[in-house]
């Protein structure tokens, strides 16, 4: 497990030279006994419980204030997904703002301190709001979307299983609403969800397309958001000025 999440930690972009230049060679000693790099590879699914459960312990507290996004995760090129047979039956196709991709999306929650609360993978067809009551449960306060989540039917749900003031940013064709000025700005601040799934893609390197299966994924996507976790420094909003000056 501390192997599989150091290499998203590094610069390598290929396991296999990760472990055979790096572990094998540098880290000999720290891990006495190492296998072959094949050998390795048929054990990683067995650390997919173990990995759940440390994703887990390393969600942090709710403060009151969350934002909520879903970002894609391709597991082929779409000139491909007619042949892909790794992932049949489990990922789907679907639309993002950018293009069509085949695959799964990863749906999180983070404090305004850029720490992870909660998170869930669905196929990539799945309405962005449907897995929304599941990813909040036990959270509290005011969680702050885009206009992909846009419903009053969720917004009073939440409000009235949770106490959660759920704010989503109003599509062109809506009126806008009324809202306070402190929900106004915090709401102009979600631009710290995005940078997030930025590095979890391009840093903890939770998306590729060469997969061999759905286990070694889901691995693959564990890792990359512990690695995440441990991240020393995160994007993080500065609330001072939104505090209420002593006099």
């Amino acid at each position: 497990m501390t192997i599989l999440i150091a290499f998203h930690q590094n610069h390598y972009r290929n396991f296999k030279h990760f472990y055979l230049n790096q572990v094998k060679k540098e880290w000999c000693s720290a891990f006495p006994g190492l296998p072959s790099y094949q050998r390795f590879i048929e054990w990683i699914p067995s650390t997919t419980i173990p990995l759940c459960v440390y994703l887990k312990h390393c969600f942090r507290q709710c403060t009151g204030i969350g934002f909520i996004d879903a970002t894609s995760l391709k597991v082929c090129h779409n000139r491909r997904i007619s042949n892909h047979k790794v992932f049949d039956g489990l990922a789907a196709r679907s639309k993002t703002s950018v293009d069509w991709f085949f695959g799964f999306k990863l749906h999180i929650v983070v404090n305004e301190r850029g720490q992870l609360l909660n998170a869930i993978l669905t196929p990539g067809n799945i309405d962005d709001r449907k897995p929304v009551p599941d990813l909040l449960n036990g959270l509290f306060g005011k969680i702050f979307a885009d206009r992909g989540y846009v419903s009053q039917k969720l917004a009073s749900r939440l409000l009235e299983e949770f106490g959660i003031q759920f704010f989503a940013k109003p599509r062109r064709n809506i009126k806008n609403k009324l809202m306070c000025l402190h929900d106004k700005l915090l709401s102009r601040k979600r631009s710290i969800i995005e940078t997030i799934n930025d590095q979890l893609k391009n840093i903890s390197q939770i998306e590729h397309s060469w997969h061999r299966s759905p286990a070694n994924f889901c691995v693959n996507v564990l890792c990359g958001l512990i690695a995440y976790c441990h991240q020393p420094k995160k994007p993080h909003l500065h609330l001072d000025w939104l505090l209420p000056q002593s006099a």
